[in-house]
């Protein structure tokens, strides 16, 4: 009967025979999860940074291949979309180093900046299609370190400590970041906004 045994390990079940493509194969169900609720997510954020279509989508792409690579790493510390914010402005922001936009609003005389009064959140009134235009037109030349902090917070709408996680700075950096990119967005806007005499 000896010669009768199975052969060695044939009681092993699929999971202890495989246990690394199990793991994997939960993993990617998990992380194709993440991509089905998130997309939208990333590529509004991804558009918001880089200002346009074409853009945004290859950012949000990267954002997502990066995302499956750390994916194993991610241990739940934080929400998804923190970690995912994280993750694409650090897509925007290396995309937009590599291409250096020849553009960009000046960073001199913050404190000689004289602007019209106009709302604290023009980007809400962005139904008007100059406006809008001119303000996408600014955000998209503002320094990338003052851009994240006006797209986090003013138009994703997180709070002070989140944006600040997300881009991996103390609160008062931000503080300081994104009222010099305000004051270079009034500054840019302030002729189209400026009251009619």
């Amino acid at each position: 009967m000896a010669n009768c045994r199975a052969p060695r390990g044939s009681d092993l079940t699929v999971a202890d025979q495989a246990p690394n493509r199990i793991e994997e194969s939960s993993a990617t169900a998990d992380f194709e999860r993440i991509v089905e609720e998130h997309s939208s997510f990333v590529y509004n954020v991804a558009f918001r940074m880089m200002g346009n279509p074409q853009d945004a989508e290859d950012v949000a792409q990267e954002a997502f291949i990066s995302a499956y690579r750390a994916f194993e790493r991610f241990r739940g510390e934080s929400k998804v979309t923190t970690w995912l914010y994280r993750i694409t402005v650090n897509a925007a922001l290396m995309r937009l180093r590599k291409e250096k936009k020849a553009r960009t609003l000046t960073q001199y005389g913050f404190d000689d900046v004289i602007v019209h009064d106009w709302s604290d959140a023009p980007y809400r009134a962005a139904s008007d299609s100059e406006l809008g235009d001119r303000l996408r037109e600014g955000i998209g030349m503002l320094p990338d370190d003052m851009k994240a902090a006006v797209v986090l917070r003013d138009m994703e709408e997180l709070s002070n400590a989140e944006a600040a996680e997300v881009i991996g700075i103390s609160v008062s950096a931000l503080k300081s970041r994104l009222h010099r990119g305000r004051v270079l967005l009034r500054k840019h806007l302030d002729e189209y906004l400026k009251p009619v005499e």
